[in-house]
């Protein structure tokens, strides 16, 4: 790996003269020169379109195009930050995530700018758009004019000695699950050093390809695929949205040997039909989370490649990484600084009691919120002190995130703090009733999480894609030895397909908020019955009406 650089702008300018190819989209190729010189040109388009005085933010609502990373690069010469703006999110939505970045310039491409229409951030007229007076500048990329803006910058040569290692860089936002999402910082410095730790955990070389299918307007995507291959003078294969049908296709294409994943993607590439070729492929590791253990082994047995799984809070406050010996339902060993405290109390929680099974014995005391007591990277949130207060109340930083801790200090994810579930006066974690439900035969696909009882507390409610055999279901339930005794689903809602935000996450705000009250059949076992049967509306009308 090259040697250690203070900011991105460095790492950008350092692929100057270098001709081997290093960015691939679709049919179009662009060699790492061409990909410095093209940062550089719009660095300098970007130096003149800001107004004098103005916050250096800039918003980028494309898919995964090549102007997504030369943007990034250009914002890192510039001095600027990037705003990924998700477009999956509504109009006053989308309006809300540009305002709030104070984006004075943004930008897109021909195929988002309906989502634009009528939402009050343009000017009113094509002249003022074309002249920059009053809302938004709007670059639109692939258009003659957008050429015509850049090509009298066409000569320009990267500069990364204006730019410190403290500048901001990214403000990417975070689930909004709780609220509006909220746009963390992350800075030249902080995302240099991301990168090359990664280059150099993973060993990547400058004749890797880093290929890039999950959206980079999150940070999985560039945190972990763009920026170490960035590091390491890697290649960078671009998908301009995820295919699980053309994952493997493109790997082979361009010769792809890293990825990164997050939520259900893996289990989408898993879905599609087993090939006697699949481990015909140049890749030699996956990095993300979520996949499950279960998962991940089905991918190395199919393709041939291991998946390493890691715990991050997108703000980069802590971390948990796998090592060998780590129990099959843990994340990782606890490092330096992290705790799970109670919230309540701000004390450290009892160490977990596992059974010969694996089944926590003492969940109600042993689970509580993840918490980094070391310094950490966390850089805060843009406009937001009550939230940033929130993550670093009591001088540490709280992850959101509820873990339980085993005796011998391996940590295990238990779910976030909206995941709690309390059931008949007892506090269960979702996560860990999820990962006993996804076992079944018939699940694609399992979300857990929390219903109100119509006296008090909460009922378990599950989500399963997939085929759902109610008698099946409930010897699958007797048949697991981790099940405590309050954890069987009491509800049991399938789907087609799960639902799944914009990075492939399961939506588990939309599941909770539509509860057993949806479109689709729902089974469940009334009080004092061990049986499942459908539910109906006279049930919803009758027993349920004040749940």
């Amino acid at each position: 790996m090259e040697s250690t650089t203070g900011t991105v702008a460095e790492l950008v300018a350092a692929r100057w003269g270098d001709h081997r190819p290093g960015l691939w989209c679709e049919e179009r190729v662009l060699t790492q020169h061409e990909t410095a010189a093209g940062a550089a040109a719009r660095a300098a388009l970007l130096a003149d379109l800001l107004p004098a005085g103005a916050v250096p933010h800039l918003g980028v609502l494309l898919d995964n195009t090549e102007e997504f990373p030369l943007w990034l690069a250009a914002a890192a010469l510039a001095g600027a930050a990037v705003a990924g703006i998700n477009p999956t999110r509504p109009g006053p939505e989308l309006a809300r995530d540009i305002l709030h970045t104070e984006c004075r310039v943004l930008v897109t491409e021909p195929v988002h700018l309906p989502l634009l229409a009528g939402i009050g951030l343009l000017p009113s007229s094509p002249r003022a758009r074309a002249a920059g007076r009053g809302g938004v500048r709007l670059l639109v990329t692939g258009t003659p004019e957008y050429a015509d803006l850049l090509a009298p910058y066409s000569g320009t040569v990267p500069d990364p000695y204006r730019v410190t290692p403290a500048d901001r860089l990214l403000l990417y936002f975070t689930s909004g699950s709780t609220g509006a999402p909220k746009a963390a910082i992350c800075s030249q410095g902080r995302l240099a050093a991301a990168g090359q730790a990664l280059a150099q955990r993973f060993a990547v070389r400058p004749d890797d390809v880093h290929y890039v299918c999950m959206p980079m307007f999150h940070g999985n995507a560039v945190i972990a695929g763009w920026a170490p291959a960035l590091a390491a003078g890697a290649g960078v294969a671009l998908r301009r949205r995820f295919s699980a049908s053309g994952f493997l296709a493109d790997v082979r294409r361009y010769r792809a040997t890293y990825f990164t994943y997050v939520g259900r993607a893996v289990q989408y590439v898993l879905a599609t039909g087993p090939r006697p070729d699949d481990r015909d492929n140049p890749l030699r590791l996956g990095f993300g989370t979520e996949a499950g253990a279960a998962d991940a082994a089905a991918f190395e047995r199919r393709f041939g490649v291991r998946l390493v799984e890691g715990y991050g809070s997108s703000e980069g406050g802590a971390a948990i990484q796998w090592e060998p010996g780590t129990p099959a339902c843990a994340v990782g060993p606890a490092g330096p600084g992290l705790v799970v405290l109670d919230p309540a109390t701000g004390r450290e929680c009892p160490r977990a009691v596992l059974d010969t099974a694996g089944r926590l014995l003492n969940g109600d005391e042993a689970i509580g919120e993840l918490v980094n007591r070391a310094p950490n990277p966390f850089e805060g949130y843009w406009r937001n002190p009550v939230a940033e207060a929130e993550r670093r109340r009591g001088g540490v930083y709280w992850t959101g995130d509820l873990f339980y801790r085993d005796t011998a200090g391996y940590l295990y994810f238990a779910g976030r703090t909206d995941d709690r579930i309390r059931v008949d006066g007892e506090n269960l974690a979702a996560a860990v009733i999820e990962r006993i439900v996804a076992r079944y035969e018939g699940a694609a696909a399992v979300a857990v999480y929390g219903v109100p009882d119509p006296v008090t507390g909460d009922q378990v409610m599950a989500t399963v894609a997939g085929r759902f055999d109610p008698a099946g279901f409930e010897e699958f339930l007797r048949s697991q030895p981790d099940l405590g005794t309050k954890m069987a689903p009491r509800f049991v809602r399938v789907v087609e397909r799960m639902p799944v935000t914009a990075t492939n996450k399961i939506h588990r705000a939309l599941l909770r908020r539509e509860g057993f009250r949806c479109a689709d059949p729902v089974w469940w076992q009334p009080p004092g019955e061990s049986s499942y049967r459908r539910l109906t509306a006279e049930d919803v009308e009758g027993p349920l009406a004040s749940a």
